[in-house]
């Protein structure tokens, strides 16, 4: 079965018998479930089970909740979600071309993809593609709720199978699409049938258009696409080829042009010096390509000088209303040379993976307001000029920052602040949501030192079946989590443990670790700060930055790269997504680990 396809528009139709859904970049997905099994099948009607096996196991584990319902066809979006309106388009490239069953394998542990649905075609048997779009999503929606499954895309659920739900209002629908950088909507005709391999003017795809100005190089004599270019100083960088958008006489005019200045020509191409100014419109950047490129208009007011790699870099995410970076190209780190776009786009990247750990909690930050290089402080209160969409929490006389929420992240991104530090628990409540052991050797030398310490840790976890996190502090030593049920144990509770663990430590290399309090008596062993665990104390929050010159990450690892060849500066700015995009989110089950954590009979015992 050939899917139904939306048509692409520039132009959103007007009327309030049209409702939005998001759009994302992954592969459209048609599951049937019937007496011949589960089949999940590509737009041109190839499987993709055995290259996404996570979904099958996922439905075949929950057959039970979705028996009521069989036989089904559902029709749907296969995503890598980085966020509730984005998917991640490189990575489901990346496991769409994978062969090897060990390798899928292990991604479909580490990083499992999810199954988007946003419609129906068949239900108990009975096809239903005939009736209006809204009665089909009310009959989908009907479903979820009795499987209890997610109705809204989730990307730290571990739940494989979601809805997707539509939306009335554009505005709010599209304010986050551009908050978290999605591609785009699609708008559907409320009263629309679903109809089979047809694209259709009443599913409309409007998209989160980037735009860059940019010179043209050379012209493809076999295809007709014209080759785009920008500065970096003297340098041509290129950006990748477009076709599409310009009219027929643009077209005759434009190769004539080119015809006429070109420097060189020869089989393929016909060269030309960088003269001729566009405004190029694109998706995102793939593989140093822009995706999906279209011509938006001549820029006979620009010279090509103006088309520089920084002004193209500065527009590659489109920022949110009320949000506004100010001197983009200010320097912040030198090595890695990092300016403050770069940051910029950093903490937009990493909000999915870093907001979770930052909500609801009272934030100190650290500012550079001069880069790394300059003086820093650090700020609780929030400032007078902070935007209303600033969430803030009186406690203890000082009014802090809650940053809930994307916009919050960006203002603070703008304001420099690198460190993002918070209390072990949310503001609301009074007891710590987890423990964490802070293992703090004497220098980056001696890191060492922490790597033995968090892997004895390791040790008495799993003989007390608890299940704990490592993440590197991202200065010079380790910490290990244990999550928690939220607002369950006291401090004085996490207090016994914490005592017992570090008791433990130096039981076992008294000349390698200590609780010594004064530095002047700790030597070279690694202090373990069990006190440090406490309410007021604050820990710095995974995947913030740190005010290091190396630009270092507090980075969440995976339990066997804490061996010898760990090293503090391998995780920096500019290759934490490359790293979660490769190896994923280490800290991914966090959440959901608060609720099976075996805590409790542990703290039986330690109170006996």
């Amino acid at each position: 079965m050939k899917p139904m396809l939306p048509s692409l528009t520039f132009e959103l139709p007007k009327g309030s018998d049209w409702v939005y859904e998001v759009k994302y970049d992954g592969f459209r997905a048609i599951l049937y479930w019937d007496s011949a099994g589960i089949r999940l099948e590509s737009k041109n009607g190839k499987s993709l089970m055995e290259q996404f096996p996570e979904i099958k196991s996922f439905l075949e584990t929950n057959k039970a909740k979705f028996a009521p319902f069989l036989p089904f066809i559902l029709d749907g979006e296969l995503v890598f979600l980085e966020n509730a309106y984005k998917a991640n388009f490189h990575s489901i490239q990346v496991r769409g071309r994978m062969r090897s069953e060990k390798k899928i394998a292990e991604k479909a542990n580490t990083s499992p993809c999810k199954l988007l649905i946003f419609d129906v075609i068949m239900l108990n048997g009975k096809k239903i593609q005939e009736e209006n779009f809204l009665l089909r999503k009310e009959k989908l929606t009907a479903l979820f709720k009795k499987c209890i499954l997610p109705l809204l895309p989730d990307e730290k659920s571990t739940e494989l199978v979601q809805l997707l739900p539509y939306y009335q209002n554009f505005n709010e629908i599209w304010e986050n699409v551009i908050l978290f950088d999605g591609e785009g909507i699609v708008t559907k005709q409320v009263t629309n049938k679903w109809e089979e391999g047809k694209r259709t003017s009443l599913w409309l795809k409007y998209k989160n258009w980037k735009y860059v100005n940019c010179f043209i190089t050379a012209y493809e004599k076999s295809n007709g696409y014209y080759y785009a270019g920008v500065f970096q100083d003297d340098q041509i960088i290129p950006i990748g080829q477009f076709l599409f958008g310009l009219k027929p006489e643009e077209k005759i005019a434009l190769f004539q042009i080119i015809k006429e200045n070109m420097l060189e020509e020869d089989n393929q191409f016909i060269y030309i010096e960088p003269a001729i100014c566009v405004e190029v419109k694109y998706l995102e950047m793939y593989e140093e390509q822009m995706r999906e490129p279209h011509f938006h208009q001549f820029r006979f007011d620009l010279k090509p000088e103006a088309c520089t790699l920084n002004h193209f870099i500065q527009g590659q995410k489109n920022l949110p209303p009320g949000v506004e970076i100010t001197h983009p190209e200010k320097p912040l780190w030198a090595t890695p040379s990092l300016q403050k776009i770069d940051y910029i786009h950093y903490l937009r990247e990493i909000s999915p993976y870093m907001l979770p750990y930052l909500n609801n909690r009272l934030l100190t930050v650290i500012r550079y307001p001069h880069g790394v290089l300059g003086e820093s402080f650090y700020q609780k209160d929030c400032p007078e000029y902070a935007p209303d969409f600033v969430q803030t929490h009186m406690d203890d006389g000082i009014q802090y920052i809650v940053c809930n929420d994307l916009k919050t992240l960006l203002w603070l991104g703008n304001q420099l602040a690198f460190e993002y530090h918070i209390p072990f628990q949310k503001y609301s409540q009074q007891h710590p949501s987890e423990i964490v052991f802070d293992l703090d050797p004497p220098s980056r030398k001696a890191f060492g030192l922490a790597i033995k310490a968090a892997q004895y840790i390791k040790e008495i976890f799993d003989q007390l079946e608890l299940i704990g996190f490592v993440k590197t502090s991202g200065n010079k030593g380790l910490q290990v989590y244990l999550p928690l049920p939220d607002n369950t144990y006291s401090y004085e509770d996490t207090r016994l443990f914490t005592t017992f663990v570090a008791n433990y430590l130096l039981s076992k290399e008294p000349r390698l670790f200590t609780i010594e309090r004064m530095k002047k008596n700790r030597g070279d062993r690694l202090y373990i700060d069990y006190i440090q665990h406490a309410e007021g104390k604050t820990i710095i929050a995974p995947y913030s930055p740190r005010g290091t010159m190396e630009a270092t990450i507090a980075t969440p690892l995976h339990w066997d790269e804490v061996n010898d060849h760990l090293n503090i500066v391998d995780f920096q700015i500019p290759s934490m997504i490359q790293r979660l995009n490769k190896v994923g989110d280490p800290f991914q089950h966090f959440f959901q680990t608060k609720e099976i954590q075996k805590f409790t009979p542990v703290l039986d015992f330690l109170k006996k």
